[in-house]
């Protein structure tokens, strides 16, 4: 029997205008159900019912926030084996990442049901007599949340929860490649004590709903992670009301190996940044610029480690790489191959279809060297398991390399030389850096962003994201005669 999943809209669960298919990447016969596809008019009834419980949750005391958003992260935590196997299961991952991603997302909850104890505000004395200044943060209203298929759960998680935490309501536009992971986490808020229609999920075609959302008037802020060409577009929708915005683009993510480098960790952390999660995440290091003295030996332990990688059903123990997301993800990334070869790139190793016991979109992760950083392949954000080597002769060409990029997500350098570590991470441009570690990986309670075509507003996660979930109101307070 088919199952069938619906939106969650003005605190109720409706079935939408039509279904669409979601099938197992890992294995296609595996149907995992039919998901509801919003209307028009379902999404301006969440967008209504979301303005009315947002004034109910802004004047909640900070208690009831408190227990919601732990009560979600627990059992996010809680049921992380399970629903981590249902997120690979959709998504493609290695359940061991599905897993953990589940367990993630949990401490996004547990870490902003937290932060809602500890919104203190400022207060001054005024430069004229009498007069003493309150300083307080209040919610910005209704946020338009539209998260990716890569990381289903904790990208959404790191939106939702700083959103309730200070205030807000919510309506969610998850990819519609990984509904299941979506509708899981929909069911655990739900059952939350929270005002009806504060919440709403919203699943549906970014041409037709998510158009319609980022052009709502109702619409108070909008926070966004997908690809550049997509978040101009909502920025460009976003400014007709003058909506805040806040976009988590593309990327083309270096990761530096020095000469004076421990090789064994410069392969682990090339390996794990190039190629966890299939390749596919923003913090992905699809560039290694690695010096001449040690290039050779270098791309000799990187081809090896990278042919050891093994490549199965998500689902499979022992898998480290599994198949591509969707059909035409899989064609964008043996795409990508032919792009590499007839640009001059050598291929040293994969990026062939594989065929498994289970029908899926499954390639051998590839390696390319004599690569330059004119390459598409090394200006385009490939989302695939894709690593291209390019060879620099100073540590001065290394950094230029690096910087030479319209993005400015992460990057990376591995070395023995505090004098280098210190000069890449304060002249690099990008929001996060790494030393002696990959750089894919980030923690949950610091901020996370980066610069140019990668990022756009304030940052995200930690405290830092009160400057996008909220705004600022000074008051001005005459003390009066105490007589």
């Amino acid at each position: 029997m088919t199952t069938q999943k619906f939106n969650f809209i003005a605190g109720e669960w409706h079935a939408g205008e039509y279904e669409i298919e979601n099938r197992n990447p890992s294995d296609t016969s595996d149907l995992i159900g039919l998901f509801a596809q919003a209307g028009e008019h379902q999404l301006d009834l969440a967008l209504d019912a979301a303005r009315a419980a947002q004034v109910e949750w802004a004047s909640t005391g900070i208690e009831r926030r408190y227990t919601a958003l732990m009560g979600i992260g627990e059992e996010l935590i809680k049921r992380s084996a399970e629903l981590g196997e249902l997120l690979s299961r959709e998504e493609g991952k290695p359940l061991a990442e599905g897993k953990g991603e589940i367990h993630r997302a949990g401490q996004f909850f547990t870490y902003y049901a937290a932060e809602t104890l500890r919104q203190i505000g400022d207060n001054a004395d005024s430069v004229r007599d009498g007069i003493e200044i309150d300083v307080r943060r209040e919610p910005i209203g209704v946020v338009a949340i539209i998260s990716p298929w890569n990381f289903p759960t904790a990208t959404a998680s790191w939106k939702i929860a700083p959103a309730l935490a200070f205030g807000n309501a919510i309506l969610w536009k998850p990819a519609n490649a990984t509904p299941a992971s979506a509708v899981a986490l929909a069911e655990i808020i739900a059952k939350q004590d929270l005002p009806k229609g504060l919440f709403n999920l919203v699943m549906g075609s970014g041409r037709s709903i998510g158009q319609r959302l980022v052009e709502s008037p109702k619409v108070d802020a909008i926070s966004f992670t997908g690809s550049v060409p997509v978040g101009k577009g909502i920025a460009a929708a976003a400014i007709q009301n003058l909506t805040k915005i806040q976009l988590e683009m593309g990327s083309k993510n270096a990761l530096v190996v020095m000469d004076d480098a421990d090789l064994d960790i410069a392969v682990t952390c090339a390996l794990s940044g190039a190629f966890g999660g299939t390749g596919q995440k923003c913090t992905a290091s699809s560039r290694l610029v690695v010096h001449e003295d040690i290039h050779d030996a270098f791309v000799e332990k990187l081809v090896a480690g990278t042919q050891a990688l093994k490549v199965g059903h998500a689902l499979n123990i022992g898998t480290q790489i599994g198949p591509a997301v969707s059909a035409e993800q899989f064609k964008s990334n043996l795409n990508y191959i032919n792009i590499g070869k007839s640009e001059g790139a050598e291929l040293l190793c994969g990026g062939e279809r594989l065929d498994m016991p289970t029908e899926g979109h499954y390639m051998a992760p590839a390696v390319f060297a004599s690569s330059t950083n004119t390459m598409r392949i090394n200006r385009e954000e490939m989302f695939a398991p894709i690593a291209c080597v390019l060879k620099v002769g100073s540590y001065e060409d290394a950094i230029a390399t690096v910087n030479d990029t319209n993005f400015g997500l992460t990057s990376g350098i591995v070395t023995h030389s505090l004098a280098r570590a210190t000069h890449f991470r304060r002249n690099v441009r990008t929001g996060c850096v790494t030393v002696n570690l990959p750089t894919a990986g980030t923690d949950y309670h610091v901020p996370f962003g980066g610069r140019g075509d990668s990022s756009y507003g304030s940052r995200e996660q930690g405290s830092y994201a009160a400057e996008f979930y909220t705004t600022v109101k000074t008051a001005y307070i005459a003390a009066g005669n105490p007589e």
